[in-house]
């Protein structure tokens, strides 16, 4: 009988945690054929399917939604393993490694991760942009230490992992001098027919937003859709339109962009999660995070 490949069953359990085998190529830094040929041979070994097409995507046949549990056993027992010989003071000099989705407000992030630095013996930091969906399988394989996002886990990513909200507050819209004169006397009534930048379909507080203008019986002229929230500020900067941003970090957008606050919308909520793996990271980067989100706040 076949001994079992460890190296295939990692691969197995990757491209079940992010569904394609493209994308775990991606993760894993192999060619997507390399990882087919490996996953063909596992079953061969096996002598199961353990997947089947759904579409663009791959879904667990019977047989592999037993294994998967296996294997989660066998990582999760590996993660154990490394955290009895790792001890306090090592484990404090490891790199700390953080991803942000590129629609997160680069101020946030900033300001939430910089204390890290400071933290006694705090290694090395490294900083990651990317998809959501993208970090979330390197946090899976352990490329990651901690992700940050505007959002929780989403429900159709089968990732293993808490998601904490580490701190939440309104929006502010925010506009050039000009602009703003114009904005403030009767907001938020005069934002229709105004222009505004709106944010991405990536952002979460995006369809609260919407929501929000159609509430108040407002239709702003939407001029641009940006993703990028350093992008959208500039743009916003240059009088393009109005923009909202958290509340949070209103002082720094006004001061860095040179905008004015033109009111806030207490019904939106902007929220900041840590997703990890562990239920509780004990790497002291984290907890000089949580302290700072609860400054924010």
């Amino acid at each position: 009988m076949a001994e079992l490949n460890f190296k295939h069953l990692r691969y197995f359990w990757t491209v079940a945690r992010v569904g394609t085998i493209a994308e775990a190529g991606r993760v894993l830094n192999l060619a997507p054929h390399s990882i087919s040929a490996q996953l063909a041979t596992f079953e061969a070994a096996l002598g199961v399917s353990l997947f089947r097409r759904a579409g663009r995507r791959l879904k667990l046949t019977e047989a592999g939604e037993r294994i998967l549990g296996h294997a989660e056993e066998v990582f999760a027992l590996g993660d154990q393993i490394m955290d009895v010989v790792r001890d306090d003071a090592l484990r404090r000099s490891l790199p700390f490694r953080i991803g942000f989705p590129d629609s997160m407000p680069k101020s946030v992030v900033h300001r939430l991760i910089e204390p890290a630095l400071h933290v006694e013996r705090p290694g090395r930091l490294v900083c990651r942009e990317a998809p959501l969906v993208e970090l979330l399988a390197e946090l899976a394989v352990h490329r990651l230490d901690l992700v940050i996002a505007d959002r929780p886990i989403p429900p159709e990513v089968s990732v293993r992992g808490y998601s904490t909200l580490l701190g939440e507050g309104t929006l502010t819209v925010f506009a050039a001098p000009a602009l703003a004169a114009r904005l403030k006397a009767d907001f938020p009534a005069t934002l229709h027919g105004a222009p505004f930048l709106l944010p991405g379909e990536d952002v979460a507080h995006r369809g609260a937003l919407l929501q929000w203008f159609e509430t108040r019986r407002v239709q702003p002229s939407i001029v641009a859709e940006l993703d990028d929230s350093a992008l959208m500020k500039a743009f916003g900067q240059g009088g393009a339109g109005a923009f909202a941003a958290p509340t949070m970090i209103a002082d720094h957008v006004c001061r860095q962009y040179g905008v004015e606050a033109v009111g806030e919308i207490a019904e939106v909520n902007s929220q900041v999660y840590a997703i990890t793996t562990e239920r509780r990271l004990a790497h002291p980067a984290m907890q000089a995070i949580r302290d700072q989100a609860g400054k924010m706040g």
